[in-house]
């Protein structure tokens, strides 16, 4: 299963890149998520257990966060460790474009269950729970960043 989801946000990349790397802070900020769990680690790699909602369906996990900075932009990587998804990659990507960053989460799983696994994973697994999950949190994360470059370029015309 293959899933990408992208949005373009009129804000900071180093903004973006802020709130999409502090998974801890996430249940305040994104409505969707339950809590957020450091299991061990810090800064540019952890462990963490996340629990979201999909509509009134609980869903969670657990993931090694790594923020990779080797590159001209960070690339934040999860891997899925424990959990109906364990061993599902995902990174989130960040591409500044002159005035605006687009953001993207590609999801990539092949679960280990014979026969059925891609069935699932594709049909069920990507379409219903990860594309809509990710989408909420690029839109609320997208939000957050734009009102807060609204209110800064307002309060820098004043």
């Amino acid at each position: 299963m293959h899933s990408e989801e992208r949005v373009t946000m009129r804000g900071d990349l180093d903004r973006i890149v802020a709130l999409a790397s502090d998974v801890e802070r996430w249940p305040e900020i994104l409505p969707h998520y339950r809590w957020v769990t450091l299991l061990e680690g810090g800064g540019d790699r952890k462990v963490v257990e996340m629990a979201a909602r999909r509509d009134r369906i609980p869903v969670r996990w657990r993931a090694v966060q790594e923020i990779r900075r080797d590159g001209a932009t960070p690339v934040i990587y999860y891997r899925h460790i424990w959990g109906v998804t364990k061993g599902m990659e995902v990174d989130w990507t960040f591409d500044p474009q002159p005035e605006a960053v687009v953001v993207r989460i590609r999801h990539d799983f092949a679960p280990p269950w014979p026969l059925v696994g891609d069935l699932i994973a594709s049909r069920v697994i990507g379409p219903q729970f990860i594309d809509n999950i990710a989408g909420k949190t690029l839109r609320t994360i997208k939000g957050i960043v734009e009102a807060e470059a609204a209110a800064q370029a307002q309060a820098a015309s004043a």
